[in-house]
């Protein structure tokens, strides 16, 4: 296997229980994954939920991991994909409606400078019980195709690579936070949390001095 490494970002989410807490694990299990290594985290969001608002706000984040490139990119993907479908079923994820409450959602967001859509792997497939379980399950699509439009990916994302364009976008992820901020509004994220990577937990926001990126 080619030693060569790619920068991956991870977007993190829950809202079932103790939703800080449970993402506090996840960033530890994914630190612990074999072989890669992590390199950044953002500040902790409170988000309000997005197509059921009718359920409580959830914890977002996004973490930066150097992960082995694979033979090809598309094998390096779907290893990492299947390593965070495997983290969301041990976290007690369950199968729910589309946009529902979750207990964790770890997204593949980016994948160094790869653009994919590849049929996902038996071990990759989403948790998720979709409106259209027949099409929702199928592709692995990087970057994640509804990043752009979501602002509690946006606003962690940008906390870590502002300047970063994701293939096949025309902006940077900046930009299109500043866009999207314009159209949810200022209050529909919320920081509260700075990242300690000493004690390996979120500070409240009065005491964070950014985000750190290897």
């Amino acid at each position: 296997m080619s030693g060569r490494r790619v920068r991956a970002y991870i977007g993190l989410g829950a809202n079932v229980g103790d939703a800080g807490a449970t993402l506090t694990a996840a960033v530890a299990a994914l630190a612990g994954l074999p072989g890669l290594r992590l390199r950044g985290v953002s500040r902790l969001y409170a988000t309000d939920p997005v197509g059921v608002t009718d359920q409580a706000e959830f914890r977002n984040a996004v973490v930066a991991l150097d992960v082995p490139a694979g033979i090809g990119h598309e094998a390096g993907a779907m290893t990492l994909l299947t390593a965070l479908k495997d983290l969301e079923r041990r976290a007690g994820r369950r199968r729910r409606q589309r946009w529902g409450p979750r207990e964790l959602d770890l997204d593949l967001l980016v994948f160094g400078r790869a653009r994919l859509a590849i049929e996902r792997q038996p071990g990759a497939a989403s948790i998720d019980l979709s409106s259209d379980p027949a099409r929702a399950a199928r592709l692995l699509v990087v970057p994640h195709a509804e990043a752009r439009e979501r602002l509690f990916v946006l606003a962690p994302l940008a906390d870590l690579a502002p300047g970063l364009v994701p293939p096949g976008w025309a902006c940077t992820v900046e930009t299109a936070r500043r866009r999207r901020t314009f159209v949810e509004g200022l209050d529909a994220v919320r920081a509260i949390g700075g990242w300690d990577p000493v004690n390996r937990t979120w500070r409240p926001v009065e005491a964070y001095q950014g985000p750190r990126v290897g």
